[in-house]
């Protein structure tokens, strides 16, 4: 399980594939777990539904269920993202929480919520000192803003190009720098539009109009433009993203969603807007 929506997507997507015998007993969002076991459906705009009423609705849900009907492992992903509360509810889902397994993964650097919660086992430091994701160039964009700077193995791609506008033209300039590439020859389901602060225009209405599951497929029908926020792109990928730096909800926050929103183009990465942020960041 994880917190992000593509990803969790990704997830059900890929161990679909597998042999039925081989597939987890459950693939997705940690909050689609209570919900899947009876738990009420809340508001997205309703944090403390998401923050504390659920996770302790998980809590009460897995101490009620028969200990057969739990799992004997659970697996992960972008572990940063859970909250104190999400740990504890993830635990009682264990059938035996001393004898069976937890795997946990994380990224410190990719903490890009307002979230302070715990891994309740030791973890092991793994350094990733190797980047199979990004063209050298976008490598050594990224590497001031990484832990470490990582190495890179990939070959080159297109250089990083920087467009400095003001915060109110930054949307319109991010649209016009998928224009261009798209006039250039790059295919729409392969250029991504991700924003830093309030949400693409376009990617509310999708959402709007036809939901949140068919936005997701969408972006993994690599059909068309995928407009989205950094918030929810962690752990995917497209060979072509313009930044657009619209704005930070969390000023704190500013260097890690730098980091992931720029580390999500594989070839050809663009970054719109304010780029005073940057002498901010580094203190020039």
């Amino acid at each position: 399980m994880c917190y992000s929506r593509g990803l969790g997507r990704f997830l059900q997507l890929f161990t679909a594939q597998w042999p039925e015998v081989d597939r987890p007993a459950f693939v997705g969002l940690f909050h689609d777990l209570p919900i899947s076991w009876g738990a009420p459906t809340g508001s997205d705009d309703d944090s403390e539904y998401w923050e504390q009423r659920l996770p302790t609705m998980l809590k009460e849900l897995a101490d009620e269920r028969p200990r057969k009907r739990l799992f004997d492992a659970i697996v992960i992903d972008e572990g940063q993202d859970f909250s104190l509360l999400w740990w504890e509810a993830v635990q009682s889902c264990l059938r035996n929480q001393l004898a069976d397994t937890l795997y946990v993964f994380t990224d410190e650097r990719q903490r890009i919520f307002d979230r302070h919660g715990e891994s309740p086992i030791t973890m092991n430091p793994i350094q990733l000192d190797e980047n199979l994701r990004n063209s050298s160039q976008i490598v050594a964009g990224i590497a001031d803003l990484a832990l470490e700077p990582p190495i890179a193995r990939n070959g080159p791609g297109d250089e990083i190009e920087w467009i400095d506008v003001g915060l109110e033209d930054a949307v319109a300039e991010a649209d016009g720098q998928v224009e261009a590439l798209m006039d250039a020859g790059w295919n729409a389901g392969q250029v991504a539009l991700l924003t830093t602060g309030s949400r693409h225009p376009e990617q509310k209405n999708i959402v709007e109009s036809e939901g949140i599951a068919a936005y997701w497929d969408q972006f993994f029908a690599e059909e068309d433009v995928f407009y989205g926020h950094v918030l929810g792109f962690k752990g995917l990928e497209r060979p072509a993203v313009v930044l657009c730096l619209n704005g930070f909800r969390d000023p704190q926050r500013a260097i890690d969603m730098l980091y992931v929103g720029m580390s999500r183009a594989t070839t050809k990465l663009i970054v719109v807007g304010d780029l005073t942020i940057f002498d901010e960041i580094y203190g020039c």
